[in-house]
């Protein structure tokens, strides 16, 4: 779906370095998508002040593109070694990202596959699948950001072309997630869910969620919240004794 605009309201020097960078990253050679805000406009033709421009690749490939950019007199940092890198250019930067920091969606070559072309500032480019761009934003719910609503618009504006089965294979692990996502989804849009969602999944969901009525409680007291906020969390590793569910997954 290619949005009516190519781009938010980014500022003229931001939108220069933009330019450059995609182009220079074309130059690469290295395989990349586009994220972040200028992804959710791709599917819902939302736009909006985007403060950075999120650059996806395999893992493998960031070291490279911070080589590359290095090269050409760029700043470079490899902020999280779990997740994200950045390249500067003054007080602007744009985002290299290649796993999350739960360690959960490492971008591999099926998020190649079904990447969606599209173009941005006139360069035809590639874009984050809806779907991997879905299972990244519903772990995203700290205080100082939830990217609910993101998804909520991406379902709404892009739901009946979604995979729903590809969607449900990435949140096998933590498909109560999805089922949280959902029913918000049915409560901010009561009239649009029925033909939206596959009522499929729905049923499947919540049959899931009443059988776990059926297990027996586990002997160990775990806190799985750190995997969406690691912040507001802490507290019930450090003080409350729980254990911390492990967010590497193998």
């Amino acid at each position: 779906m290619a949005s009516k605009k190519e781009q938010s309201k980014a500022k003229p020097d931001a939108n220069q370095f933009y330019s450059e960078a995609l182009k220079l990253v074309k130059e690469s050679g290295i395989d990349f998508m586009l994220g972040g805000g200028f992804a959710v406009s791709h599917y819902t033709d939302i736009h909006r002040d985007t403060k950075d421009l999120d650059i996806f690749c395999r893992p493998e490939d960031s070291n490279s593109i911070l080589r590359f950019f290095s090269k050409k007199g760029f700043g470079t940092e490899l902020t999280d070694v779990r997740w994200l890198a950045k390249i500067f250019k003054d007080d602007i930067y744009i985002d290299i990202i290649f796993d999350t920091p739960n360690y959960i969606c490492t971008v591999d070559d099926t998020w190649f596959k079904f990447a969606s072309k599209g173009t941005f500032q006139g360069e035809s480019v590639l874009y984050v699948p809806a779907e991997e761009l879905i299972w990244c934003k519903i772990y995203v719910q700290n205080r100082e950001r939830y990217d609910g609503a993101d998804v909520n618009h991406i379902i709404l504006k892009y739901g009946k072309k979604l995979d729903w089965k590809r969607v449900l294979a990435h949140f096998e692990k933590h498909w109560h997630l999805l089922l949280a996502q959902l029913l918000n989804f049915q409560f901010v849009y009561p009239a649009d869910y029925p033909e939206i969602v596959p009522q499929w999944l729905f049923e499947e969901l919540l049959s899931r969620a009443g059988r776990q009525y059926d297990q027996p409680p586990s002997a160990i007291k775990v806190c799985r919240g750190p995997i969406i906020d690691q912040t507001q969390y802490a507290v019930d590793i450090k003080e409350w004794d729980f254990k911390l569910y492990t967010m590497k997954t193998v």
